[in-house]
């Protein structure tokens, strides 16, 4: 095993602190004015992301600080604590339904959503079971299939929610995980085939999920319901050009797209900073991601490798919806921006995840 570096690697540090100082910024100047109109305070999401974001980068500091192998002891408990809390949340009465989907517990405004930590402890489980010197996924039955059933029963309650956009995020980071670990090609084909059979279903079985495609297609066809937030955030994007109205200046934000400082804030950004400054923030998550993919390679173990593996795809799925929906080439998933979006539970966790991938780059090669 390599000696502990003496400190983490700076160009994994780098982004995400600027990243999130930048999500600060993008926090007050997108949520100024829907903060001031329902709350009498133009910095009330600000300073409420601020306070996730101390309690966040408090955690990270400790988990960057502790041996990553530390964490394999307690995968297994940590997904039953995760199922757990996923069950619990689908109780009326104790889960909190916000935005028509039972994902929080908490009281009042303050709450924590057990799907983000099931991303987590997937992740974490998965590193886990895969990194086993006597596990082979090649093979289906016993290889392939067990994982692929464990995932499948945290998806079918996350979708209980329902929350088809956290439960995207685990899927599609625990698959990345299992292709790294060697999975056959052939038996990933059939089963993507099986699955875009199933994703179709659950569209299908819900009316705003097939509304959700409809304003994809084609937003114009209801401008007022299905196809608003496309269209405004298209408005947004396309007035900022190439240098941007200029920070605080978004007229987007003054009640067109909806809830601006969260899943739509890149389009606010790119309204007030520009193709220059969408360019920067995109520029800034690859460098996040090489650095965290550059990590994983240069393990010297594969639990490491793949608990870097599947922080870092789940980042990066994380990105490639977020900023598709924005920009129209996907349906509308509810989806946040890394270290960008304002949201308690995810900021925090994000930030405890990427202190886990700052202390593996400790032990990289």
């Amino acid at each position: 095993m390599n000696k502990t570096r003496h400190a983490p690697d700076i160009w994994l540090l780098i982004p995400i602190l600027v990243l999130l100082a930048i999500g600060m910024i993008m926090v007050y100047s997108a949520g100024s004015v829907l903060g001031f109109r329902n709350y009498g305070d133009s910095f009330y999401f600000v300073k409420r992301q601020a306070l996730f974001a101390a309690l966040g980068l408090t955690a990270m500091y400790f988990t960057a600080s502790i041996d990553y192998r530390v964490w394999r002891r307690y995968a297994k408990p940590a997904l039953l604590v995760c199922f757990g809390l996923l069950v619990v949340v689908l109780i009326p009465g104790i889960g909190v339904v916000r935005g028509g989907a039972r994902s929080w517990l908490g009281i009042s405004s303050f709450g924590i959503q057990p799907s983000e930590f099931m991303k987590m402890g997937m992740i974490l489980f998965l590193a886990n079971w895969l990194g086993r010197d006597d596990y082979d996924i090649s093979t289906f039955t016993r290889g392939l299939l067990p994982p692929l059933a464990l995932i499948g029963s945290a998806f079918a309650l996350i979708m209980l929610q329902p929350d088809l956009g956290t439960g995207t995020v685990m899927m599609g980071a625990s698959l990345m995980m299992i292709f790294t670990a060697g999975a056959r090609m052939k038996h990933l084909l059939g089963l993507g085939a099986a699955g875009l059979a199933g994703f179709a279903g659950l569209v299908a079985a819900a009316p705003y999920r097939l509304k959700r495609i409809t304003a994809f297609l084609d937003p114009w066809s209801d401008p007022l319901g299905s196809g608003y937030q496309i269209i405004q955030s298209l408005y947004a994007i396309g007035p900022g050009g190439l240098g941007g109205l200029g920070l605080g200046m978004s007229r987007q934000k003054f009640s067109y797209v909806p809830e601006p400082q969260t899943d739509f804030i890149f389009s606010i950004l790119a309204e007030e900073l520009g193709f220059i400054g969408g360019i920067a923030v995109l520029g800034l998550f690859l460098v996040l991601i090489w650095r965290g993919m550059k990590v994983a390679m240069s393990l010297p173990d594969r639990f490491g490798s793949y608990l870097a593996v599947g922080i870092v795809c789940m980042v990066a799925v994380q990105v490639v919806i977020n900023i598709g929906v924005v920009i129209g080439l996907m349906p509308v998933t509810g989806i946040t921006l890394p270290l960008i979006s304002y949201g308690g539970s995810s900021l925090t966790l994000m930030l405890t995840a990427l202190g886990i991938l700052l202390n593996l780059s400790r032990y990289a090669r």
